[in-house]
């Protein structure tokens, strides 16, 4: 197990086999709909007009109050699109799952009825699937937006394959979610094993992509955007905000993966640190700025209960002391002691920004040696690193 602790590593090894997609394969798009009357439509034509794979997709309505359901059955006017309706409202999860159930595709994917697939962003993920068979999930670039779609980037430059159990250690010692949702393509035989998704209020994708990298490797494509993911008030990742509402989130996301899957000790002590240190960083954003609130305090007890020992870290005495400051020390004073402080955490949230734009992922990537080259990830004796592969067909739309 001691293995899982070291973060997905690359290889400096470079491949040029083409990859297109070997056969026209059905890819299941799920989307659950509820009071989204407004944006369905648009998620549902980026799916349809994806080329090189056949696709169905299942529109799932939540008894929505609005018109939602209206539009969902004048879309499946196309024998491609098919409408279940719940006659209660049962939530983001019972919605996608009843939706799962109904698909009948070798790949799936969940599509929030705000959000929507960019051009070839299926036939891409399917191909590196399909020339990758341990991979059981492929996500990418996804592009936020409010007003007016960016531009989306079709090119691959490349693509990186995890062994999944390195990929998941890596996530839980970061304690981080690098996935946001739309942008993902997982294989229907591994949700077969392994269930879909568990109740969780804003953390039920990111528990599933975990659970995922659990039973099968993870790759990323590079250099191409997979998908727009729509940000407004109303959005379930808006709620999910503030801080102390999202590490509750990211501590159960943790909990709950850990209680299902086998060995998963070091996996749970590693994910309770990270998320610990999380918390007081939160915090001490706020001290920076010589202010005592009360959700730096409310934050502190969260890192203390859920790993004891955050206090005691080099984070923990940096926090204790920014906390000191903010109470006992003059604002101005207080302000001066933090800007340090915040100059270096932007910085750092510039880097991380710029590695996940790039690599999927906010640690670096160190670069080993290339005497694993060839081995795909999840075989052999380089399990634990990262396969990284350039495409020789150029990977364009």
């Amino acid at each position: 197990m001691s293995g899982y602790q070291s973060a997905p590593r690359e290889l400096a090894a470079e491949f040029r086999a083409p990859l297109p997609t070997r056969e026209l394969v059905l890819v299941s798009v799920v989307i659950p709909c509820f009071d989204y009357e407004q944006y369905l439509a648009h998620a549902v034509r980026s799916a349809l007009t994806q080329h090189g794979v056949d696709v169905e997709v299942i529109v799932v309505d939540d008894a929505s109050r609005d018109g939602s359901l209206d539009v969902a059955r004048r879309l499946a006017a196309d024998p491609r699109v098919r409408v279940l309706a719940n006659e209660l409202n049962v939530g983001p999860v019972a919605t996608f799952n009843r939706g799962l159930a109904a698909a009948r595709g070798e790949f799936v994917v969940r599509l929030d009825a705000d959000d929507l697939l960019t051009p070839g962003a299926l036939r891409r993920a399917v191909a590196v699937m399909q020339h990758h068979p341990s991979v059981g999930l492929v996500y990418g670039h996804p592009l936020h937006f409010r007003h007016g779609r960016p531009p989306a980037r079709s090119r691959v430059t490349g693509w990186t394959v995890w062994q999944g159990r390195a990929w998941l250690a890596a996530r839980c010692a970061a304690g981080d979610n690098v996935i946001t949702s739309p942008e993902v393509v997982v294989r229907h035989s591994v949700l077969e094993r392994i269930g879909g998704q568990r109740e969780l209020a804003h953390t039920h994708d990111m528990e599933l992509w975990l659970r995922i990298a659990a039973h099968a490797d993870v790759a990323y494509l590079e250099g191409c955007d997979q998908a727009w993911h729509r940000e407004h008030d109303a959005s379930l990742s808006m709620q999910a905000q503030d801080p102390r509402v999202f590490l509750r989130e990211l501590r159960a996301a943790f909990e709950t993966l850990c209680d299902g899957i086998a060995d998963a000790d070091e996996l749970r002590g590693s994910a309770q640190r990270a998320v610990a240190l999380g918390a007081l960083r939160q915090a001490r954003r706020d001290l920076d700025r010589g202010q005592a609130t009360e959700a730096a305090e409310e934050l502190r007890h969260l890192a203390v209960d859920i790993w004891p020992p955050v206090l005691a870290t080099p984070e923990g005495r940096r926090f204790e002391a920014a906390r000191r400051r903010a109470s006992t020390w003059p604002h101005t004073a207080a302000l001066a002691a933090g800007a340090l402080p915040r100059l270096r955490r932007r910085r750092e949230a510039d880097a991380r920004w710029r590695r996940w734009h790039s690599t999927g992922v906010y640690e670096p990537l160190s670069a080993a040696g290339p005497e694993g080259a060839g081995h795909p990830a999840g075989h052999g004796a380089h399990a634990a690193r990262a396969v990284k592969t350039r495409p020789a067909f150029g990977g364009a739309a």
